[in-house]
């Protein structure tokens, strides 16, 4: 099958395939870190993005079943919403637009994806912006045996992130997570569209 991928994304692939160097990662992993590095032009995260084992085959099984894809902003959704257009049509529900009105003490992001997480609890999980929200779905995933498909944890920033992060990988729930301060909504759109070609290929 012919790749879905622009040329011009093909030759920045080739750049990286130069530059990377040696790496830990299967070809499925690869695929999804190159992306990263290529939406970001940074190299670290070939030492940030953790997989755990069977979350790529999980997500690339769901994503061609048309599973639902719930992210936590509008510009994730925005990032990921030409590729499933071109692929599978999943569902793509953004979780800040669930909630004209939060929960107390709770953000709006954080109340949609709790609306989100009850309506589509199998859904694959986008978060790159709101670490709270993400602490708020790992809460829920801790107390029930009604597990995601997948948790793509990469919010950015200062504030709830590491702890974030650190909450999703405590929990059993199939993931790719980006460790430390950054991610941010490119990553996350990267990561899910990564998945999207691999699940288009297979």
């Amino acid at each position: 099958m012919d790749s879905i991928n622009h040329p011009i994304l093909e030759q920045s692939f080739a750049v990286i395939d130069r530059e990377i160097g040696a790496h830990p990662f299967s070809p499925a992993e690869y695929a999804i870190v190159r992306r990263v590095i290529h939406s970001t032009a940074d190299f670290e995260f070939k030492d940030l993005i953790r997989f755990s084992s069977d979350a790529i085959e999980r997500a690339v099984a769901a994503l061609r079943q048309q599973v639902p894809i719930v992210t936590d902003v509008s510009m994730v959704q925005q990032g990921i919403k030409t590729l499933v257009g071109k692929t599978f049509n999943n569902p793509v529900i953004a979780a800040v637009e669930q909630a004209p009105n939060a929960l107390p003490g709770k953000t709006r992001t954080e109340t949609g994806m709790l609306a989100c997480w009850q309506q589509y609890p199998q859904a694959i999980f986008v978060i790159g912006n709101a670490p709270t929200a993400l602490l708020t779905l790992c809460n829920r995933w801790q107390t029930t045996s009604v597990q995601p498909t997948l948790a793509i944890g990469a919010p950015v920033g200062f504030i709830s992130v590491l702890e974030s992060k650190a909450a999703l990988a405590a929990t059993p729930v199939p993931q790719i997570r980006v460790e430390g301060r950054k991610g941010g909504s490119a990553v996350a759109a990267a990561i899910v569209n990564a998945l999207l070609v691999l699940a288009w290929e297979a």
